[in-house]
């Protein structure tokens, strides 16, 4: 098993959250720091040959391709059709094998001071009928970058989340807080505040951090 204190893995509280975006700006935040990053994608749905995600971190950040985007390492598992994973993979009659993002993850760490893997969708995305992304988490001792925003229904969909973390006792690094769908002023000053002070409260080692919009 690979140094999972050099790895994180960000997800975000649904679909849309705004992962990719607090990917990159969690890996220019590291960089600030003198380190070297990596990111790389979980499971990559709704792509062919590349994964979008992974192109998207590279515009985000100003950087150009690594050489492991090239070779496929950053994403290991790629599928067609833009679902779940364990629906994306039946729809290609493929398998979907995790230990190709163990065997990435561990190449990467070679080569980087740190590495962050962008989940597909939540913590509950399912990989099989009986495993779910948390699963490999917690499985890997990953510690957790929660990506959370102010639409109506956060508030929820963020404590499951933590919730969820908590009982596998899976350890959370950082909340960001994506400012981008901040619509309605009230609601989003509102949720910003109550998952700041869960967060507070519950997870008192975490950061708590904000994102504004980056441009690609």
């Amino acid at each position: 098993m690979h140094d999972n204190s050099r790895v994180l893995f960000i997800s975000g509280i649904d679909t849309d959250a705004g992962k990719t975006y607090a990917t990159a700006f969690y890996a220019l935040r590291l960089e600030a720091e003198g380190l070297t990053v990596a990111t790389q994608k979980f499971i990559q749905t709704g792509c062919r040959d590349t994964s979008e995600d992974i192109e998207a971190h590279r515009r985000l950040m100003n950087r150009p391709p690594l050489p492991e985007d090239l070779d496929g390492t950053t994403a290991p598992i790629i599928f067609t059709y833009p679902a779940s994973a364990q629906l994306a993979a039946r729809i290609d009659g493929r398998e979907i094998d995790l230990s190709l993002v163990e065997k990435s993850t561990a190449r990467l760490l070679e080569r980087y001071d740190r590495v962050l893997i962008e989940g597909a969708g939540g913590l509950m995305v399912p990989i099989t009928d009986d495993y779910f992304t948390i699963d490999y988490v917690a499985d890997h001792a990953l510690p957790v970058v929660l990506v959370t925003n102010g639409r109506l229904g956060s508030i929820n969909h963020t404590i499951l989340s933590l919730e969820a973390l908590e009982r596998r006792g899976i350890r959370l690094a950082a909340i960001i807080y994506n400012r981008h769908f901040d619509k309605d002023a009230t609601i989003a000053e509102d949720t910003r505040g109550f998952i700041r002070r869960y967060t507070a409260r519950h997870f008192p080692e975490a950061e708590f951090l904000e994102l504004d919009t980056l441009t690609a």
